[in-house]
């Protein structure tokens, strides 16, 4: 069993920490993933743990044994040979007792659980209080203005009800409070459709007064508890004006889609609370439902009339959606290309919608500009999560656009311009082409680990260029050696056995044995490793 050093303990508590946001307890999902780990974890299961410099590698006995790897400063990059391909039970566990060795597993668990159980409790009163209202009201009519009253007042009934609720019970409530508009819903498909747009807009902006009244506007707060419902709306808006949009509109619906234009304007007012959310469904709605040529040219009047000075950044991209959809392409990205680097990934909408469209020529001037920014804006973004989440979306539309056009060479542009959050697509991009000295570079350069990388491939650089192998040996044998307990040295010894064979079959013998020579005299003190370099015929050979 390995032993975690103790000065390497605090990258473990950060990791238990990206894991309690990882993983939401509200979420049934993560709820059933976090038992099931926690009773392999405490069944016994986990063997073979190995701590190497930045990674967990262990075995986990579930009903076949399965391989668990786990990168511990980023525990979203681990992998487990079990069929999953997200976070699963034998990873969890696998971290389980290898934080056992730095902290206590039961006091995570317990922290991590808290919220759900406040938040379930909320949530029945909140569907009880739903029932209740329903009980009271008929199915909603084709009145606007009592659309919009009804949602208001379902709201505060029922997410304020018990007072100002706490922002990790907003989601429970929230859920009650949709179920209650849903089956208000008109029972005509044409008119419910349109009614539950209106109820995706509306709710929109009651929850984003909600989150600025209570001060959960605190952009962990935001993520964690209102970000999913944003986005469930958006999601659910998208499905519902889908239908509507590809389907013969009655007149009778020009009153209300005149009134729902003017709630749109309500989405670009400025306020920095929760802006890429608002302003995806503002677009939504316009690319997908005012479609009318005259209602866009107001629109975009409307937004030019405050001036080029005077527009908050929400409103200006209001008005290049605008421009957007005019196919003014060239001043609209003129105007894009005019605002901070921080306002890049407001860009991914048109890009998307470029990409299902397949307008590859309208698309390649905003992929340009996307790739020629990208190492900017992510030395103004900072933090690891975001940097990841951003670059893995960013090289998804990069890679399809480069795919479609045939121009590779603006693809490994960009994975040079995301390093180091791009590193594994780099990485198999470079091998791939059989660049495998800039590969090698590569993972010497951020720290190469022996058994993160396949057998496949090892074998391949030993067949086709073996001295790539060389300095990344050399890099891992150091730091096993650093490391200092028996279970490094034996891996440690095993790494030597194969940097000494590569030497041969190069025909650099003196090179190993000079190498090898000084670092015996280098390690005269670890008597543990030269015992398992004994072991290993190592020292036994060179004596020879």
């Amino acid at each position: 069993m390995a032993v975690i050093p103790d000065h390497q303990a605090p990258i473990f508590k950060e990791a238990a920490a990206k894991l309690n946001t990882m993983l939401k307890p509200e979420v049934e999902e993560d709820a059933r993933l976090v038992q099931k780990g926690l009773m392999l974890y405490r069944q016994g299961t986990v063997h073979h743990l190995k701590y190497m410099v930045k990674s967990i590698w262990a075995t986990v006995q579930d009903v076949t044994p399965v391989r668990v790897y786990i990168n511990v400063a980023d525990p979203e990059e681990s992998s487990c040979t079990c069929p999953a391909n997200s976070f699963c039970r034998h990873r969890l566990a696998a971290f389980f007792q290898a934080y056992g060795d730095v902290s206590s597993v039961s006091d995570w668990v317990e922290d991590w659980r808290k919220p759900a159980k406040e938040q379930l409790n909320a949530e029945k009163w909140g569907l009880q209080r739903a029932k209740d209202l329903v009980k009271k009201d008929t199915r909603a009519g084709h009145d606007y203005e009592n659309w919009a009253a009804s949602f208001r007042e379902s709201f505060e009934e029922i997410i304020r009800g018990q007072g100002e609720p706490k922002a990790y019970v907003v989601p429970g409530l929230f859920r009650s409070y949709i179920r209650r508009v849903e089956v208000s819903a008109p029972l005509e498909a044409v008119w419910k459709n349109l009614y539950l747009i209106a109820a995706s807009v509306h709710s929109f902006n009651l929850l984003t007064e909600l989150a600025g009244e209570l001060g959960h506007d605190e952009e962990s707060t935001m993520d964690r508890y209102y970000r999913p419902l944003f986005e469930d709306l958006f999601n659910d808006a998208e499905e519902y004006v889908e239908r509507l949009a590809y389907g013969t509109m009655p007149f009778s619906f020009d009153s209300f889609l005149e009134k729902l234009k003017e709630e749109t304007i309500g989405l670009t007012v400025p306020d920095a609370t929760v802006g890429y959310d608002r302003i995806d469904l503002y677009r939504l709605l316009w690319e997908k439902l005012f479609k009318n040529g005259s209602w866009r040219d107001a629109e975009r009047t409307r937004l030019e009339k405050f001036g080029d000075d005077k527009r908050d950044l929400i409103e200006e991209i209001a008005l290049i959606h605008q421009l957007v959809l005019a196919k003014q392409d060239g001043d609209a990205l003129k105007r894009f290309t005019a605002l901070p680097v921080g306002s890049l990934p407001y860009m991914f909408y048109w890009l998307d919608g470029f990409r299902v469209q397949r307008e590859w020529n309208r698309m390649g001037p905003f992929i340009e500009y996307l790739v020629q920014q990208l190492r900017n804006y992510l030395k103004l973004l900072g933090d690891y999560y975001a940097c990841k989440k951003f670059i893995r979306y960013a090289l998804k539309l990069v890679g399809t656009y480069t795919r479609e056009i045939g121009r590779g060479e603006l693809y490994d542009r960009a994975l040079a311009q995301a390093m180091p959050y791009s590193f594994y697509e780099y990485e198999d991009s470079l091998f791939e082409k059989e660049q495998y000295e800039q590969w090698g570079e590569l993972q010497s350069y951020f720290g190469f680990e022996y058994n993160s990388i396949s057998s496949e491939r090892i074998k391949v650089l030993q067949k086709e260029a073996p001295e790539v192998l060389i300095p990344l040996y050399h890099q891992m044998i150091g730091d096993l050696i650093e490391m200092k307990n028996r279970s490094s040295y034996k891996q440690a010894a095993r790494l030597l056995k194969k940097l000494r064979t590569v030497y041969k079959k190069l025909k650099r013998v003196p090179e190993w044995e000079e190498f090898f020579g000084k670092l015996l005299v280098r390690t005269k003190r670890l008597r543990a490793f030269h015992e398992e370099c004994t072991r290993s015929k190592l020292i036994e050979v060179e004596e020879a």
